[in-house]
């Protein structure tokens, strides 16, 4: 697209810490996305970051969407490193060029090689070619001339069994094995390196495990992010994962004494040891000497110390291998050992660690930290021949020491061989069976990760300071006042608590997620599969929620948690928020969607396992649920999820949602030139992928689809209530005859409502608005109104609190009084499975009735929670000025 128009003068875009106020420091920079007034930006050239009422900043912009007239929609945004951050906000600035940065990225490329250097550390990245192998993410990181890290590579250990008896089996290392390096950003304030390839068995040519690793470098800044995606593509009756982790190999210098392990414990605690150490000893080495050994620093000359200790160094054990495992949410352990083939000692234990290790000497180190480290349990820490002139540091993602990876079925399929069977089986566990598709093959999972150039051991604080920064990271936001001026991401405002009536509103959704946020923990919801989600729905009598039945465990974004609280964050800013919905988005958009394989592109409906169920459906895998995270981040990797979706209107042709239960199944087969096509879940995946991808990108074929589709929803005889629409698969268009009505409870909650407002907002399409409103305005409707425009009262009309916001949208695009009074007795009044009028009960169960203590609110489902809270949001939004005048 080619912007029109010109830049108009003095936009501001006002920021914000999520966290509230501007950290004390910013070693690694700050990365973030940020919308632009329609119209208002030709281009990243005029932008500025300045701090408020003060000067401006060095800076680098890069398009992330653009508006249908070219104008910048979103940008990302990065400044690099400072010991004095301070408020900032964007603005546009013809008059003054923005100042250059005294720490700029270069990116510089030779034969065999790339080097990114800024001008503080320097990483030399190996390039693979027709006659090179590359098995390292890079070979060598130097900070101040001195090589801190070299090698950094993946490492994995793979196993074909899995003892009953607990006994051991055999393990088979693997490593990286690098096919691409590409650099997607080289500067002046960030580089970017993008990294494709895959784990190559040691002895042997088998590889498995793709995988995508970006390194992340910031101007200033002696701190790498490391964002690392593995696909799991094995065969789950023979692949156990045994290991998965990165390592790298550490030179060191210094005498043994001089050489520091430091491992992060639970709540800013460490276990900071020298590899040898010189205190506790019969005899004193000298203060001096313990008290620079304690902090860190190089130890006074030997001709300083006590020569009763000095003469007998030799005596005194090293300790060159160091481990902690994270083998559960509750605890941690560190062991350390003088060598291979000596025992262990156990050295310290705790609850939860925070994900960091490192090895120094006074002339520097490195070191490794995960971000989630505990959350996403089973983790490893490893320290080994820290004793010797080269050490290595893993972290390891997935623990050797725990028990390897299991992702087989977990049951036989209980005789479900037919359709029939498995429908039957929906009465009673709600679960989707059907033989072959519990397969976790495909499904991806995504860490974050921080490197660490250090040039002297840090002091403590230092790095306490840093492993907060790990785990919580600084992160620039534009302000909720200024995300909702820009109408962006359809309907919704910011919180308003201007009468009784809202504020018990608005108290209703701070109860809601506070209880979802009190229930990740109270349940235990983490590890390396399932951080991130939630469970659908709750078991009164065990006072648990139904992990183990069926359909109703994991929640796969049933009913649009994401989007419940990616509003939520929008409109309130809060940083607990924020982080819960980060963390949904990173687990649905790669473990509940595949990558790979033959339901690419699809994601998985709510089971006991996330890839369990056999409903592999596009209203999983919707963008939707992706976006907002990712214009607020500027996130690469989320970037991938929707570049990946482009062509995912293909699945239709060899996997369709509706096979089970559609009532022409006996004459049903896929065309490509007339796909089975539902208008509600279907569609409005589709449509939030094309729509995302045309912002994005550009891309005239998605542009084309999604607007072509929306005409032919406009030209259908009955529009969105057809329910399905014929789909022509090379053309990107709906046949627009088909005369009939269907109408699902499903369509508009798995992110219809949010697409269509944001469409008819964004484009103007013949009939397409039209459509929309006739749906949100019969869908709640009498049944003598629903017969007099469809020719019969509508079935299948549920969720009627959830479909509340159908009807305001109508009243507030039509000015009809009635509907807006039909939208909040439907919110207030009907609503499904929630406690009528809010009438919510947290109650507290003690032992020994649960395992341990734990909140339950009985009226609650996430189902229920995900659309109260949406509903809630958008009527405020649409209609909150008629909400005084409804009786109550």
């Amino acid at each position: 697209m080619t912007p029109t128009g010109h830049t108009t003068d003095h936009t501001t875009v006002p920021l914000r810490w999520l966290d509230g106020a501007a950290p004390d420091a910013l070693p690694g920079g700050v990365t973030w996305g940020a919308p632009l007034p329609r119209g208002a930006v030709a281009g990243v050239d005029a932008l500025q970051v300045r701090i408020v009422d003060g000067a401006p900043v060095p800076a680098q912009f890069w398009p992330l969407a653009t508006w249908p007239d070219g104008s910048l929609k979103w940008v990302g945004a990065a400044i690099g490193a400072t010991d004095e951050p301070a408020e900032y906000e964007i603005v546009t600035d013809a008059a003054s060029a923005a100042p250059e940065s005294h720490a700029q990225i270069g990116v510089s490329r030779g034969g065999s090689s790339l080097v990114v250097d800024n001008g503080l550390i320097e990483l030399e990245i190996d390039l693979p070619g027709p006659h090179a192998t590359v098995d390292t993410l890079f070979r060598s990181l130097t900070r101040g001339g001195t090589v801190v890290a070299e090698n950094v590579r993946l490492v994995s250990l793979l196993q074909s069994t899995v003892p009953e008896d607990g006994g051991a089996a055999v393990r088979m290392p693997y490593r990286s094995r690098i096919s691409v390096v590409e650099v997607e950003q080289e500067g002046p304030i960030r580089a970017v390196v993008r990294i494709e390839g895959s784990h190559r068995a040691e002895s042997g040519d088998r590889e498995w495990l793709p995988f995508v690793v970006r390194l992340v470098v910031i101007a200033g800044s002696a701190e790498i992010r490391l964002v690392h995606t593995v696909i799991w593509d094995g065969d789950a009756e023979v692949d156990f994962l045994a290991g998965l982790g990165v390592r790298a190999d550490v030179p060191l210098r210094a005498a043994l004494h001089d050489r520091h392990v430091r491992v992060a414990g639970a709540d800013g605690g460490f276990h900071s040891e020298a590899v040898r150490g010189l205190t506790g000893l019969r005899r004193d080495p000298g203060v001096d000497v313990r008290a620079a050994q304690i902090a860190g620093r190089q130890t006074p000359p030997l001709a300083e110390w006590n020569t009763e200790v000095s003469h007998r160094l030799d005596l005194i054990p090293s300790w060159g291998d160091v481990t902690l495992t994270q083998l559960s949410a509750d605890g941690f352990s560190i062991r350390k050992r003088t060598a291979p083939g000596h025992g262990w000692v156990d050295a310290g234990a705790g609850t939860r660690a925070e994900g960091f290790v490192s090895l120094s000497d006074p002339q520097g180190g490195f070191g490794i930290g995960v971000r989630s480290f505990w959350q996403s349990h089973p983790g490893q820490l490893d320290v080994r021949g820290a004793a010797g002139e080269r050490a290595e540091l893993t972290a390891w993602l997935h623990a050797p020491q725990a028990q390897p990876m299991d992702v087989r079925f977990y049951h036989d399929g209980l005789g479900q061989d037919t359709f029939a069977s498995q429908l039957d089986a929906l009465e009673i566990t709600y679960e989707d069976y059907e033989p072959g598709f519990g397969d976790a093959h495909g499904v991806a999972r995504t860490h974050e990760l921080t490197l660490f150039a250090f040039d002297a051991t840090p002091p403590i604080e230092k790095l306490a300071s840093a492993v907060d920064r790990l785990q919580r990271p600084p992160l620039l936001q534009p302000t909720p006042t200024h995300l909702h001026s820009v109408r962006v991401f359809g309907d919704w405002a910011p919180v308003e608590r201007s009468s009784p009536v809202r504020a018990e509103i608005e108290d209703s959704i701070d109860f809601l997620l506070e209880f979802y946020l009190g229930q990740i923990d109270q349940r235990r919801w983490y590890g390396f599969w399932n951080y991130g989600d939630v469970m659908h729905a709750y078991d009164h009598d065990r006072h648990v929620w139904r992990y183990d039945v069926g359909g109703y465990a994991w929640d796969n974004s049933e009913l649009s948690p994401d989007l419940w609280l990616w509003y939520s964050y929008l409109r309130t800013g809060r940083a607990d928020v924020f982080r819960l919905a980060e963390a949904m988005t990173r687990h649905t958009g790669e473990v509940d969607v595949y990558h790979l394989g033959r339901w690419k592109g699809l994601g998985s409906r709510h089971n006991v396992q996330h890839w369990g169920c056999s409903a592999k459906q596009l209203r999983i895998s919707s963008p939707i649920y992706r976006r907002i995270f990712y214009y607020l981040t500027a996130d690469e990797r989320v970037g991938d999820l929707l570049t990946e979706l482009r062509d995912s209107d293909e699945r239709f042709l060899d996997t369709d949602p509706t096979r089970k239960v559609r009532t022409d199944a006996a004459t049903y087969r896929p065309d490509r030139a007339a796909l089975a096509v539902g208008l509600g879940t279907d569609w409005g995946a589709l449509a939030a992928t094309w729509l995302a991808d045309w912002e994005r990108t550009g891309n005239e074929r998605s542009r084309d689809r999604l607007l072509g589709t929306m005409a032919d929803i406009g030209a259908l005889p009955h529009g969105f209530l057809t329910g399905e629409a014929l789909y022509d698969l090379d053309s990107g268009r709906f046949e627009t005859t088909r005369d009939r009505v269907a109408v699902s409870h499903l369509s508009a909650v798995f992110g219809l409502v949010e697409v269509c407002s944001e469409l008819i907002d964004l484009v103007d399409v013949p009939g397409f608005a039209d459509a929309w409103n006739h749906y949100c305005r019969l869908y709640l409707a009498s049944a003598a109104e629903q017969t007099a425009a469809a020719g019969a009262p509508l079935q299948g009309i549920h969720l009627e609190q959830a479909h509340s916001r159908l009807a305001a949208y109508a009243a507030k695009s039509t000015g009809d009084a009635g509907l807006g009074a039909l939208a909040w007795r439907a919110f207030e009044g009907v609503g499904e499975w929630l406690v009528h009028r809010r009438d919510f009960t947290l109650r507290r169960i003690e032992a020994p009735h649960v395992l341990n203590p734990v909140d339950e609110v009985p009226s609650v489902s996430t189902n229920d929670a995900a659309q109260y809270g949406l509903a809630a949001i958008q009527n405020l939004a649409l209609i909150g000025d008629r909400l005084e005048t409804q009786s109550r």
